[in-house]
This record gives structure tokens, C-alpha cells and sequence, in this order.
């Protein structure tokens, strides 16, 4: 299919010309500067493909007791599969220390960003072991299609007879959730000579990333109500789980980019010219979207004058490789709502960014690795300056425990490759709660995990958070009852809770019928025997199982005393209770009409919620080099926002400050307007988990509290129960997870107040 695109206000050359220039390094790089990883090849002996090595975890782990429904057959195409290298100790570790010294305002390196090119040369794989790896797979049959400018990754091409010869492992049919599946039944084998600079394949099964939103409503506004009529629903029905507990009869609200800018304080800085005007946000997806979404939402709301601009592309390595293919449905019936909502919710805080929709099909004829990660990748090795974005945002994900060791590696070494070239990187943690891999049905046969695409150290992690108005009862206070003239009704900030649509809620269930959460959930059986309400649909967060805490996830009161990455790091608004708020989308087959005329669609997620806070930090990188900073790069946000948040809430030791209460989102408006972050004390994120008697289920991290006898009037006698690290105790200490004081699993630091945000990392960054 040909690329469509459309550019709104320039053209797409006079919109990379007056882009602020991402900071280039050169041979002289001053990041670079005493930096000396000069290493010999690592491959010393002959390659002999009889004398092999296995690879642990280089198989899907939770297939390991699964059966196949049939055996792969051999000429089945396996296209662009990415053979994973492992750099050397000292390289690692030189990365690691040059990246700290790039955010370290007092280090000579601070915001000394490198090229894809320096990047490979300085911390990728040496030549000539690549050579070697090259070799071995020609041999074997392959086609390599190119190495990576990081050195880090060979995309190559076979069948699936190639990979059982070569790599000893035979591809399977699965059927996982209903849905058909391919993988490798287990742990490849190399040639031993390879072992030290190969992790393992990426694209051996096709389990991907999926979109982390709430199936759309299609809704009518009532404009005598000023509210929304949901019409039609492609969310479950009666028979089918997540079912919401409590229905809004009276209608439901749509907030639109108005509300959400008055509510983290985006558009005080619009009057001052701070737009994200001259910043790049690429949102990276595996589906195509109707070009003429955009251009009707910055219409329909009062966008359009600030010059924001639209690309939708492939993004190709040079020379294309042509591993990223047109996926199609750029047409209003076969569009991506995943990918209507980043580029229209990264544009409504930041209206004058420039969007650009990268999209790789996911299509096993073109790729077995996903589309995401492909046009991620291919954009932060894209040799040429002006084809690298200022933000990324991925709103899609897995958990850990869907993920083989060569495809974590692959994904933790792309965002930190990002890092290092001063490309910050936003990612969606999940909905279901404390473990991200159910989104849109509940937690089952596994415990508690965390979005394997969000827990490198180097990209930031956002969760999704509740407005607390409607079960407070006081929401007068905060939005007005008829709309502006851009919809909005928002006054101020809004206290915000957990998004948590379970009866895990604890607000909820102590607002509505002023008990316990467990109690809560408890009485629902009488009133539920079949579990159509019962879901895990809830802002997730979690501590990772494969990467270590990062330093600067230390410093901040609340931290969790593990040594694993958690998340999240940071939270806007994702959903509610009830489905009672969403955000409004303008979209193909509902597009925007004046006044609502037409029914529009209403999403929420936290796919909604880190293409928010990637136009926060579009506004923020223009404010800060309009201030005078070297770059308006930042690179990954996260280790400042921990710095920031220290200053408000206190060391992870020591008495906490007042500042910690004063920004407690509680508050609301009384006392916070010189807060950085609202701390989002309220709520939780633990939910439903079931475990089937019939299926033979063994689902750890959950509290039972009761039996349904004929799940969903199929499966038979199903235990019940809340996300807990306790199997036989449930409270505030063992719920999976609390929201706390500091920083916590539910929400992490909170959210943001994007004036005072601006101002505090000017004085961070030593700035006027």
C-alpha cells in the first residue's frame, strides 16, 4: 500500500529545517572523551556448527508445559528475525557510565549526545565478531539483510526448516487465549565459538506487544445534559468479564485536550509561546490510521493555530532493509484506534509538536519480531540527524513473563541506545493492574509482573490515575456545567486517585458503601454468580524480574527496597470508575463534527496516558532550550524527575519534608500551586484474579476470598479473589498495590504540573 501522510501548516522539508538540531557528536565528540573501549575480537576459534551451545531462556518459558497443536512446517517464511549480540563487560559498563555523566548537569558530558554510528563504534560488537556471526549464518542458509549502525543486531531472513537446522529448535502451533500462535518448543543452540557475543534471535515466536487501551464506546452527546449517551459499545457484553459494577445512567463525560491542559497546567506556558513548537514526538505503531483524523481534531479543538504538524511513514534503515512494511488501514474501517489516540492526545499538550505516526506491520510475512519495536528501532538508528524524534512514545506492552531473554535484550538495548543519543522515551505501564499481560480480562495462571516493553532503566514508565471528583461528590468544584467554546470544562486540578475500575478500588468502595475493599468484593458475589463484573481492568505497576534498580530509583521517599527496576514512574489520567470518564477521539468512522452533532468515540488507558506526558516533555524540551540549554534534547526523563521529586517529597532515609503532604493530590487546588508532582496517595491498583478448577490453574500473587461456581456459565467451580503478595492475609501491606505517600506501585511519583515542572528542571539543568 503507498504511504499516506499529510502535513499540516509547512511542508515535510521545511518542517525538518526549522527543527532545533538534535545535538550531533562527531569524531570529537566530547562524550566520547576518554572513553576508550578497545577491545580484541572475542570469537578466537573456528566456528564448528557441530560443536554447539545452548542458550537458556531463549524459549517462551510459560510454553514449556503447553502442547503444540502441530509442528511448523519447514518452508514457512521466518522474515527479519534479529540475532541479538552481547557486548563485553567493558562496554557495558562504559555505556552505563557515559549515559549517568549525560544527565549529571555538573559532568563536562552532561547532554553530550552521540550519533547511531558512535554509538555502534564505541559500545556495539567488533567488527569482526560481527563478521564472524555474518559468516556462520550464511552458512547456515540465510539471508542477512543488514547489520544495525549500534552493532548490536543482525536482521536476517530463512524458513522455519532453516532455524530447526541451524539453531536445534522446531517451530510449533500454539493456541494461547483462544488465539493461534508460533513458537520455538525450546532453547536454541549456536556454535560454541559464538556463545560470548551472542544473547540469542528475536522473532522466534510471534507473541508481540499489544495496544494498552480500553475498548472504545461510541457515544451521542446529549448537549441538555452536557454529557454522552454510550450508543454502542465494542467493549464485553453480559456472559463475558469486566462488565462495570456501577452503570452512570444519567451519561457519561468526554474530556477533550482542554480539560486535560488546565488540569496538569500545559496551557499557562502556550501564552508564552511554549507549544512543543520545534520538537518531534514519534508515536510507534503496527497499524495505520485515516490521515484525516488529525487535521479534524486540532479543528474541532482549537489547535490548528498552533502549527503543529503530521508525517505518517515507515521508517526504513538506510539502506532499507525493508523490514518496515506498509501494515495498512489507513481508511476509517480498518484504522487503528490505538494509533488515532497517540497522535491526537500527544498533539492536545503539545499542539505545536510535530507528530510523527511511525508504523511497521506486524504481518509474519514481513517480520516476526513486531512492528513496534520496529519502527522504534529503526528510527533511533536512522543515521541522519533530522530522521531521529526528540520523544518517542510506545503505548503498547507485554509482561515479562511473555518475553524470551533476546527479545528483553533487544528492547532494553533500544531504549538505552535512545538514551545515549538524548531521545527521551515514554511508555504506557498497562491496565490490568499488577500484572500488565490481561488487559481486558483478569489476571489468571500468573502472578505478579511488570510491561516488559517499560522496565529498561532508560525509558520512562507512565501509569494511569482517576480523577477523584465523582465519587468525592464534588465535582462542581472542579468543572464547570456547560462547555467553553472548545468543549472544556475543567476549572483547575482535579485530585486524582488510582485508576482502578474493580472492586479493588478501595475509594470506591468506601465512597459508595463505606467499606473495605475486600468486603466490598465479597458482597458483590451475591449480586455477581456468574463473575461478569469481576476484571483486572486498572492502572498497572510492578517490579521487574530481569533488570536492577537504577540509582537514581533509590533517592526518593517510598521507594521499594528491592533491587528491581519498578514501575511507574510517573501517572496522568488513564480511566475511572464505572467508565464514567473517558477522552473523546476524533476518528474515521466517527469524526468530529461542530457541537457534537455526530457520535464520536470515547477511549481511555494508559495508552492514553504516556502520549500525554510525551507532550508534556515536548512543551518542557522547547521551554528549556529557548532558556538557553545546549540541546533540546533530554533524553530519558526519568532520572530528573526522581531528582525533582526528591526536592518534594524527601530521601528514601530521613524525615520527610512538608512538602510532602502540601503536594499530596488529596489537596487539590489548597496548597500545591508550587508543586512539581501530585502525589497520588488514594486508591491502589489491586484487582480481580481468578483461578479455573478445570483448567488446572495455579494462580500465584492472589488472595482468594470466594468461590464463583459457573464462571461466565462455562468454566465451572473458579476461585476468586484481589492481587495480594499474601496468599493468606489481605490488607493495605499486602494489596498488589497500595498507593502511598512518595513514590509507590500504584502511581509512582504522581503526576505533574507542567509550569513548575518546566521551572524546577530549568534550575536543575543550572538555567535561567
Amino acid at each position: 500500500m503507498k504511504t499516506e501522510h499529510v502535513m499540516m501548516g509547512v511542508s515535510i522539508a521545511a518542517a525538518l529545517a526549522v527543527l532545533p538540531s538534535i545535538a550531533l557528536a562527531s569524531a570529537s565528540n566530547s562524550a566520547l572523551s576518554g572513553v576508550d573501549t578497545t577491545e580484541a575480537p572475542r570469537v578466537t576459534q573456528a566456528v564448528d556448527s557441530n560443536a554447539v551451545s545452548a542458550l537458556g531462556n531463549s524459549h517462551l518459558l510459560f510454553l514449556t508445559n503447553a502442547t503444540p497443536t502441530g509442528a511448523v512446517v519447514d518452508s514457512l517464511p521466518m522474515n527479519h528475525m534479529h540475532l541479538i549480540l552481547q557486548r563485553s563487560a567493558l562496554r557495558s559498563s562504559a555505556l552505563e557510565s557515559l549515559i549517568a555523566a549525560q544527565h549529571d548537569p555538573s559532568s563536562a558530558k552532561f547532554h553530550q549526545w552521540v550519533t547511531p554510528t558512535e554509538f555502534g563504534d564505541t559500545f556495539g560488537v567488533a567488527d569482526a565478531d560481527i563478521n564472524a556471526v555474518k559468516s556462520w549464518l550464511t552458512s547456515q542458509g540465510f539471508t542477512v539483510n543488514a547489520v544495525y549502525p549500534n552493532k548490536m543486531q543482525i536482521d536476517f531472513s530463512g524458513t522455519a526448516g532453516l532455524v530447526r537446522q541451524a539453531f536445534h529448535t522446531q517451530e510449533n502451533h500454539y493456541i494461547v487465549n483462544h488465539v493461534s500462535h508460533i513458537a520455538n518448543a525450546s532453547d536454541i543452540s549456536i556454535p560454541s565459538a559464538l556463545r560470548d557475543v551472542v544473547v540469542g534471535v528475536a522473532g522466534l515466536n510471534d507473541f508481540k506487544p499489544q495496544p494498552l487501551h480500553v475498548p472504545p464506546q461510541v457515544a451521542q452527546f446529549d448537549s441538555s445534559k452536557h454529557n454522552f449517551k454510550i450508543k454502542q459499545s465494542s467493549a464485553t457484553n453480559a456472559g463475558s468479564p469486566g462488565n462495570p459494577m456501577v452503570n452512570f445512567t444519567g451519561g457519561v463525560r468526554g474530556f477533550v485536550p482542554y480539560d486535560m491542559q488546565t488540569i496538569y497546567n500545559v496551557s499557562p506556558l502556550y501564552t508564552s509561546g511554549l507549544t512543543g513548537s520545534g520538537i518531534t514526538i514519534a508515536v510507534v505503531e503496527d497499524q495505520d490510521m485515516d490521515v484525516s483524523d488529525w487535521p479534524n481534531f486540532v479543528s474541532q479543538f482549537g489547535l490548528a493555530g498552533y502549527g503543529g504538524t503530521f508525517n505518517q511513514f515507515q521508517p526504513q534503515l538506510t539502506p532499507s532493509t525493508s523490514n518496515c512494511t506498509d501494515p495498512g488501514g489507513a481508511t476509517p474501517d480498518g484504522e487503528s484506534i490505538e494509533t488515532v489516540l497517540d497522535s491526537e492526545y500527544s498533539t492536545a499538550m503539545a499542539p505545536g509538536a510535530n507528530i510523527w505516526v511511525a508504523t511497521c506491520s506486524d504481518s509474519n510475512d514481513n517480520n516476526f519480531f513486531g512492528g513496534v519495536y520496529l519502527a522504534a528501532d529503526n528510527l533511533i538508528n536512522n543515521t541522519n540527524a533530522a530522521g531521529r524524534p526528540n520523544v518517542i512514545s510506545a503505548s503498547y506492552g507485554y509482561g515479562e513473563g511473555f518475553t524470551d531473554t533476546a527479545s528483553k535484550t533487544a528492547i532494553d538495548l533500544m531504549w538505552a541506545q535512545a538514551d545515549a543519543e538524548g531521545i527521551s522515551v515514554f511508555v504506557s505501564t498497562g491496565d490490568s493492574g499488577s500484572n500488565p499481560s490481561f488487559n481486558g480480562f483478569v489476571i489468571n495462571d500468573a502472578g505478579i509482573d511488570a510491561n516488559s516493553f517499560a522496565t529498561s532503566p532508560h525509558d520512562t514508565g507512565v501509569g494511569g490515575s482517576d480523577t477523584a471528583d465523582i465519587l468525592n461528590g464534588n465535582t462542581n468544584k472542579y468543572f464547570n456545567s456547560t462547555p467553553n467554546a472548545v468543549y472544556g470544562t475543567a476549572k483547575s486540578y482535579v485530585p486524582e486517585i488510582t485508576w482502578n475500575t474493580s472492586c479493588g478500588n478501595t475509594v470506591a468502595a468506601q465512597q459508595l458503601v463505606g467499606l473495605s475493599a475486600l468486603q466490598f468484593c465479597k458482597n458483590a458475589l451475591i449480586y455477581d454468580p456468574y463473575g461478569e463484573y469481576v476484571t483486572s481492568e486498572s492502572g498497572s505497576g510492578g517490579p521487574s524480574s530481569v533488570d536492577a534498580k537504577p540509582a537514581w530509583q533509590r533517592i526518593v521517599h517510598g521507594a521499594a527496597k528491592d533491587q528491581s527496576r519498578d514501575l511507574p514512574d510517573v501517572s496522568l489520567f488513564g480511566g475511572s470508575y464505572g467508565g464514567y470518564s473517558w477522552v473523546i477521539l476524533c476518528t474515521g468512522a466517527y469524526p468530529c463534527t461542530a457541537n457534537f452533532a455526530s457520535p464520536v468515540e470515547l477511549v481511555a488507558g494508559t495508552s492514553l496516558s504516556s502520549p500525554m506526558f510525551a507532550g508534556v516533555q515536548a512543551v518542557v524540551d522547547q521551554g528549556l532550550y529557548q532558556a538557553g540549554a545546549w540541546s533540546p534534547n533530554q533524553g530519558n526523563a526519568a532520572p530528573t524527575l526522581y531528582e525533582l521529586a526528591r526536592n518534594e517529597y524527601g530521601g528514601a532515609t530521613g524525615s520527610a519534608p512538608a512538602t510532602l503532604d502540601q503536594c499530596n493530590a488529596n489537596n487539590g487546588t489548597k496548597g500545591t500551586s508550587k508543586c512539581v508532582f501530585y502525589n497520588i496517595t488514594a486508591g491502589g491498583n489491586s484487582t480481580q484474579c481468578i483461578q479455573v478448577a478445570e483448567l488446572s490453574q495455579v494462580t500465584p500473587n492472589c488472595y482468594f476470598y470466594g468461590t464463583i461456581q459457573n464462571y461466565l456459565e462455562f468454566y465451572g467451580p473458579t476461585k476468586v479473589g484481589l492481587t495480594s503478595t499474601s496468599t493468606t492475609k489481605y490488607n493495605a501491606n499486602t494489596a498488589a498495590f497500595s498507593a502511598q505517600p512518595g513514590w509507590s506501585f500504584a502511581n509512582g511519583l504522581g503526576s505533574v504540573n507542567a509550569v513548575n515542572l518546566l521551572s524546577a528542571w530549568k534550575k536543575f539543568d543550572y538555567l535561567p
